[in-house]
């Protein structure tokens, strides 16, 4: 089983806290974000990871990456080819065909991959995508006609869900992914039109490291839950 990892982001909005490196690279508790991800591949019996990641960065992510078991393989784009754009570089260099698991390098999630992969394969998707319940940016005033009856803060906003970045791709959907651009904007509603496209609800964690104040969230977090990510 092959998996591509997401890593092009450069961490400008990290500052000094990324240390001069790629986003995927910064440390958190000691180790490359991305490094947590690998670990989990692994878990979910990945053999092979390839990271798309700027040029030149290649043997600094293969280095930061190696050890943890599965083989790191990284592929720099030239230029900036968008989400889409990196999954279809990378996909390039799979050994061989058939399903592959792909996620964002800047985030720590703990999706039960097994169980993603056993649902796109039995459910004959070109996709699968995990989503998780959308919550309010904002504090909520709870209004009985126009008198104030509670305030909720970051509420979850039921019916709703986004995509957090971690998938299974089959040939179909690969095949349709843009050399340029968001897959999310173009072959994913294309799929969902056609029925094509599955959800693995997730409701477990999920942190996107983009900021000082989210890169002390993670270590907090780490630092609670010592070991994670126990494998499944």
């Amino acid at each position: 089983m092959e998996a591509i990892i997401l890593a092009g982001g450069k961490a400008e909005r990290l500052g000094d806290a990324a240390g001069g490196r790629p986003k995927a690279l910064v440390e958190i508790a000691g180790r490359p974000l991305a490094g947590y991800q690998v670990q989990q591949l692994a878990g979910a019996g990945v053999d092979r990871v390839i990271v798309s990641c700027a040029e030149g960065e290649e043997r600094l992510f293969e280095a930061a990456l190696g050890g943890v078991g599965p083989e790191i393989v990284a592929v720099g784009e030239a230029e900036p080819l968008g989400r889409g754009g990196g999954i279809r570089l990378a996909a390039a260099l799979r050994r061989e065909p058939g399903d592959v698991f792909a996620l964002n390098g800047d985030e720590l999630v703990d999706v039960d991959l097994e169980k993603l992969l056993v649902l796109q394969r039995t459910s004959g998707a070109a996709a699968t995508i995990t989503v998780v319940p959308l919550r309010s940016p904002f504090g909520v005033v709870d209004l009985d006609g126009d008198t104030v009856t509670g305030f909720r803060e970051a509420p979850r906003l039921e019916g709703h869900w986004v995509s957090c970045g971690v998938y299974v791709l089959g040939e179909e959907a690969l095949e349709r992914f843009p050399e340029r651009g968001d897959h999310e904007t173009t072959t994913f509603p294309e799929l969902a039109g056609e029925g094509r496209l599955r959800a693995h609800r997730h409701e477990g964690l999920w942190l996107t490291v983009n900021t000082p104040k989210d890169l002390r969230i993670a270590e907090e977090h780490l630092a609670a839950n010592p070991g994670w990510p126990v494998p499944r």
